[in-house]
């Protein structure tokens, strides 16, 4: 099942650049609602919500049919994974901005604060989340790309990135890692830090506690390739005293 509507944001919402919010779902009924409402609280007057839903059995299709008139598009249907759908979603954004949130993840007020900043349509701009109240991740460096990569609740990227670069769905839970790595060494794009806590992230998704082995696989092969030999070695002792400390626990 799926809809599209045509966007409503008034004359006064014109003059800015689209901004699309993809929310991918499955059986979050209980959180959806709250999420969607932080959405249309916001300031910024040009925002797309576009929404895949899993195929939940939840009563997230219903609430989804009682919220239409508010979404620029939404759909409903099996998929294979996170990323898979955020893949499918991305297909059906017409903004110039691209953003995405989990459906238990709340915006915040200065989400449309740093919104109304965006300016360069090479730049990804990324800001801070909370998560169980505790501020993450500010600026980050290169390095920090590399090992740890920055919270997806927190970046709004420009849509050329996806007209280059879509989700690997061989990884099941750092497919948005891998992008940034992809990202942070692409001549024609560059991170720009706006200190704003845009969202609360409610970090109760797969990704919690969750390996994904293919990735920890690759991931000293590609800090090389992308960030070069000696971040790569800071990674490796930083991977050797990590994996020591978790041997040792």
């Amino acid at each position: 099942m799926s809809v599209t509507q045509t966007p409503t944001t008034g004359n006064a919402g014109q003059q800015y650049p689209k901004l699309s919010v993809i929310i991918v779902t499955y059986n979050a009924v209980k959180y959806l609602q709250n999420c969607l409402d932080s959405i249309y609280r916001q300031r910024y007057p040009n925002i797309e919500i576009v929404v895949k839903d899993g195929g939940s059995t939840d009563g997230t299709v219903e609430l989804l049919q009682n919220n239409a008139d508010k979404l620029g598009f939404w759909k409903s249907e099996k998929d294979k994974g996170i990323y898979d759908a955020m893949n499918t979603a991305l297909d059906h954004v017409t903004g110039q901005w691209v953003y995405f949130i989990g459906a238990d993840d709340e915006l915040f007020d200065e989400f449309s604060t740093m919104a109304f900043e965006l300016q360069d349509p090479n730049a990804i701009y990324y800001g801070s989340v909370l998560c169980k109240g505790k501020k993450f991740s500010g600026l980050v460096t290169p390095y920090q790309i590399a090992k740890y990569g920055i919270y997806h609740q927190a970046v709004i990227y420009p849509k050329i990135v996806f007209d280059k670069y879509r989700y690997d769905t061989k990884f099941v839970v750092r497919a948005d890692h891998v992008l940034n790595i992809n990202c942070a060494s692409d001549k024609d794009l560059k991170f720009i830090f706006k200190d704003y806590i845009i969202a609360n992230f409610n970090h109760t998704g797969i990704s919690q506690g969750y390996v994904d082995q293919p990735f920890e696989d690759v991931q000293s092969a590609m800090v090389l390739k992308h960030f070069g030999f000696k971040i790569w070695c800071r990674f490796l002792f930083w991977r050797f005293k990590n994996n020591r400390r978790r041997a040792k626990a």
